[in-house]
């Protein structure tokens, strides 16, 4: 077990927290931590940044520098890295797990009960009044996000208005973009004295190549061949749990043929309405295919990519992190995530807020918190989700 007080990088500073007091929070916010990924890590700068003081500014703009830079699920990524920067392999280790696991849980049970009741009738009803409450929630968390990381720094302005915009136009987040923004903010702020120098390269992550489709030619299980699939979506889908939900859409009902349509969308519902990482659907979508194994099978494929993405870069970021280069670097990549975070709000809203109801409860919804500061959210989705069964049934 880890002491309570222990070394970090900066000498002279000592952790104010346990591993296991890290531990519990996260299997604290991944059973009650609703609203997506950018509702998630806001939650996380909040509570370990501001209130706790666990973690400092600089170690969580890494965090959420290096979850963009890298493919995967950008709140998941977030989770695993905080847990490395006091506690290294093993406490990125057990954060990611208490993070994900609540949720995985919750996903397999509801994923039996669609199996065993031929699907969620109720559930296109909670989701009409947890959707739009969501929206809320993401908009509150996407405004905090940008006040608190982006300043009065013109530079950083202009580049989370353009991702902002290129979000919504393009409705997907574009990794070599976020790549793009750290290396103008690297040379405006701290331009090399010659090329080819300095430790930026140092941390950038490694491109991952794909193998081919080969592949698909050999003769697969099904618990293989869902082990592959939900790899490659682990490996390969850059920006939040959102982000995923096309390249699943894909392979899933199209290429596949393992869910119809609505199953599919019901699965993206399930995620919604669940707390943890958005991307958790995974195991919702597995359980239908393969039962538990299959659950187990897509949820491991999934993180396991985005956790090595997150812990084998994670010493170069610590090691280098504090150049005036990397600084930079980092500051223009979280512009560019905190642009797209909010431009994600608008694109998720769209599918979200369906008629003036909806758009009533978003509204609300950031009234409320904006009034009421305190408010857990987990009351706000709770009641969200108690009106949409009342208000479902009468405007369909």
């Amino acid at each position: 077990m880890a002491s309570r007080e222990m070394t970090s990088n900066a000498p002279g500073e000592s952790v104010r927290y346990t591993l296991w007091q890290l531990v519990l929070y996260f299997l604290k916010l991944g059973t009650m931590g609703f609203g997506g990924p950018v509702a998630l890590v806001g939650y996380m700068r909040r509570d370990l940044v501001e209130h706790r003081g666990w973690i400092t500014e600089a170690d969580y703009k890494e965090g959420l520098a290096l979850a963009q830079l890298a493919p995967g699920p950008m709140a998941a990524q977030t989770a695993i890295y905080l847990g490395y920067v006091h506690y290294r392999v093993v406490g990125a280790t057990l954060a990611g797990l208490a993070f994900v696991l609540p949720s995985f849980f919750m996903v397999v049970a509801l994923g039996w009960t669609y199996r065993q009741f031929g699907g969620l009738t109720w559930m296109q009803a909670v989701f009409y009044g947890v959707g739009a409450a969501v929206i809320g929630i993401i908009a509150i968390s996407a405004h905090k996000l940008t006040t608190k990381s982006i300043g009065k720094d013109k530079l950083l302005w202009a580049i989370f208005l353009i991702l902002a915009v290129v979000t919504v136009v393009t409705e997907s987040e574009i990794a070599w973009l976020f790549l793009a923004a750290g290396v103008v903010t690297w040379l405006w702020r701290a331009p090399p004295k010659r090329l080819g120098g300095g430790g930026l390269a140092a941390v950038l992550p490694v491109d991952v190549v794909h193998t081919g489709s080969f592949m698909a030619t050999l003769d697969w299980t099904l618990l293989t061949q869902i082990g592959v699939f939900f790899a490659k979506a682990g490996a390969f889908v850059f920006g939040s749990g959102l982000a995923i939900v096309p390249f699943l859409y894909g392979g899933v009902v199209t290429e596949h043929h393992w869910l119809n349509e609505k199953q599919f969308v019901d699965a993206v519902a399930v995620a919604m309405i669940t707390p943890g990482p958005v991307v958790i659907t995974v195991g919702f979508i597995g359980y239908l295919i393969a039962g538990f194994p299959g659950a187990c099978m897509a949820a491991l494929a999934t993180f396991l990519p985005c956790y090595l993405f997150t812990i084998i870069p994670a010493p170069y970021f610590k090691k280098y992190g504090k150049l005036p280069a990397i600084v930079a670097f980092v500051d223009g990549v979280t512009a560019a995530a905190v642009g797209a975070i909010t431009g994600s709000v608008i694109v998720i809203a769209k599918r979200s807020i369906v008629d003036v109801p909806t758009a009533v409860m978003a509204l609300l919804t950031i009234a409320i918190l904006l009034k009421f500061k305190k408010l857990q959210e987990p009351v706000v989705v709770v009641s969200a989700a108690l009106i949409g069964l009342v208000l479902y049934p009468l405007t369909h």
